[in-house]
């Protein structure tokens, strides 16, 4: 960053589009379809598979429109940015705040979140200091640097990826057992004549949308990244894809062990009663530290999201610039 007086700030494009993927997935986090399952199965009549797809679509559509604004204005700011330059200023303020909304509550609801779970399983540590850590650590990573959040994004994708991985396996090894390669592979996720119902469905794909929230949080960091123009709207397409592939599997496999959506325990947790169905109580305890770790994640990505956008308004003067557009000298990160 330049120092001259008057010089305006930037910040240092040290990102890859790895890195710029893997910030995405963790934002969205792998496990975003384990909160959607249950309702959705219900909403959907047992075709959540359906949900996740059709939302994917929607959402690749939207994907693509953020990355070819990031080629247009290939800065931080994201939609504030692309509103406010392409159609008007006090639009793009409008849209400026409404974003702030989202990634101010999200850090707020992860740590909240999070902190209740990880209060469940240690019960001898008070709230208030789960919670004082949670936030602490989230922003110390942050302030020490974008590549100090990557590396931690490193870190949180490959747990998650870990206990996701051992519930596909113990997942496809259950069925197999239990129904062979008719236990596997099936059409009934994706067409039940029993139950399909278009209408049930479409009006569940709004509610499995909620799967992709945080997707848009990769346009914040057009200016950290290597070739903006090109690797932002890779990443934001690369993400939203993977989430529905990935996210469509999960589900796949949850709706084939467990199929009768009318019978599960509670909507709100079906996903994990069918972890506990696979895996027994070790995989249960571990998709709970799971929820908590990309808790972690996605408030950390969130903080981020927040950090660029108030960032860019700074820089603007839509905000005082002094406070807002303010970068640490050694970390080239926003430090108010």
């Amino acid at each position: 960053m330049t120092k001259s007086a008057g010089a305006v700030p930037h910040l240092r494009r040290v990102l890859s589009l790895a890195d710029l993927i893997l910030y995405g997935i963790v934002s969205v986090t792998p496990s975003a379809p384990v909160t959607v399952f249950g309702l959705s199965s219900v909403q959907s009549r047992g075709h959540t598979v359906d949900t996740i797809l059709i939302a994917m679509v929607a959402m690749v559509l939207t994907a693509v429109s953020y990355g070819r604004m990031a080629s247009l204005y290939p800065s931080a700011g994201s939609a504030y940015t692309y509103v406010g330059r392409g159609l008007n200023l006090h639009l793009g303020f409008l849209a400026g705040w409404a974003m702030l909304l989202d990634y101010l509550i999200i850090p707020l609801f992860c740590v909240v979140y999070g902190s209740l779970i990880v209060a469940r399983m240690f019960t001898h540590l008070p709230y208030l200091l789960i919670a004082g850590l949670f936030a602490g650590g989230m922003t110390y990573l942050n302030v020490r640097g974008i590549r100090s959040t990557a590396r931690a994004n490193q870190i949180l994708m490959t747990f998650m990826c870990a206990v996701l991985g051992w519930f596909i396996v113990l997942a496809i090894r259950y069925l197999f057992v239990r129904q062979g390669w008719e236990g596997l592979v099936s059409v009934k996720p994706f067409y039940d004549p029993q139950e399909f119902d278009r209408w049930a469905i479409l009006h569940a794909t709004s509610f499995a949308a909620l799967t992709y929230i945080g997707f848009d949080a990769v346009t914040t960091l057009a200016e950290d990244v290597k070739n903006p123009k090109r690797n932002v709207l890779l990443a934001t397409v690369f993400v939203c894809l993977f989430t529905g592939i990935f996210g469509g599997f999960l589900t796949y496999l949850g709706q084939r062990v467990w199929p009768d959506f009318r019978t599960f325990p509670d909507i709100a947790t079906a996903f994990m009663d069918v972890a506990r169905r696979v895996g027994g109580e070790p995989l249960f305890n571990a998709m709970i530290l799971l929820l908590a770790v990309a808790n972690i994640g996605a408030g950390l990505t969130g903080q981020v999201g927040a950090a660029r956008l108030l960032f860019g308004m700074g820089r603007d003067n839509v905000l005082p610039r002094r406070f807002f557009a303010h970068l640490s000298s050694k970390t080239a990160t926003p430090t108010f």
